[in-house]
Parts: structure tokens; sequence; C-alpha cells
């Protein structure tokens, strides 16, 4: 897969890849406009629906309705080191979801691979090339 970024203005990046377009922005206070959200806010998002679409998933092949199902991502920050220390994911059911079948639902959420990713971090490598060189 490629991603290219690019600057949009002040303080907005976006990323193009696929034919789609992903704007993010800074906040106010940081010199932003807030006209998107922030790349980590994104980052978390994508863990979020990454484990919606097991939990949908998991219903469609049950024949179980997914509405009234919510999943809801909080995270608790280490101040110390100024980064998220732990992710928590509440998944909301329905009455009517079968009482069988919810450590089952929880067990699909975790197949996440954006998740799977976090836990088994790739290698980054990052370098510079020159335009027209």
């Amino acid at each position: 897969m490629e991603l290219v970024v690019s600057y949009a203005g002040g303080r907005k990046v976006d990323a193009t890849f696929n034919g789609f377009t992903v704007c993010t922005d800074q906040p106010k206070k940081d010199g932003g406009d807030e006209t998107a959200p922030e790349p980590f806010q994104y980052f978390l998002a994508s863990i979020g629906t990454c484990a919606g679409y097991y939990v949908l998933d998991f219903c469609l092949e049950r024949k179980i309705p997914a509405e009234g199902i919510q999943l809801i991502l909080r995270t608790e920050r280490n101040e110390e080191i100024r980064m998220t220390s732990k992710i928590t994911i509440e998944i909301q059911l329905p009455g009517f979801f079968p009482e069988k079948y919810k450590k089952a639902v929880v067990r699909a959420a975790e197949l996440c691979s954006v998740k799977k990713h976090i836990q088994r971090a790739p290698e980054f490598e990052t370098y510079v090339t020159v335009q027209g060189e």
C-alpha cells in the first residue's frame, strides 16, 4: 500500500490513498483551525471501527441484528510520559442479544488487525529523497 501525505495550509495535513483523502488538523490552541480530527484521533477511530467491523461480521455470520450495538472506546493517559497508557472498548449490546454469544463477541472484537499491529509493532523506516534527483 502507498499513502501520500501532503500539506493543505495552516496546520492541516492530508493523506491520500486508494482514491480517498483523509484530512487532519490541529486544535486552535496548537495553531490549527479545528476543521478536522487530529491524526491521533484517527488512530483511535481506526481501532474502534476495526473492532466494530469484527463485531458486525460476527453478528452477520450468526444472523443477529446489529442495530443498537455500539462500541465505546475510552483512553487513559499517562501524563508523565504524555502517552495513552490504556485503551478500553466497551461493547454495548441491546437486550435481545443472545447471552450465549456475549463472550464470543468480545473475542471477535479482539481480532481487530489494527490492534494486532500495535501489539506486534512493525518496523519503521524513515528516509529522505530529493525531488528531481
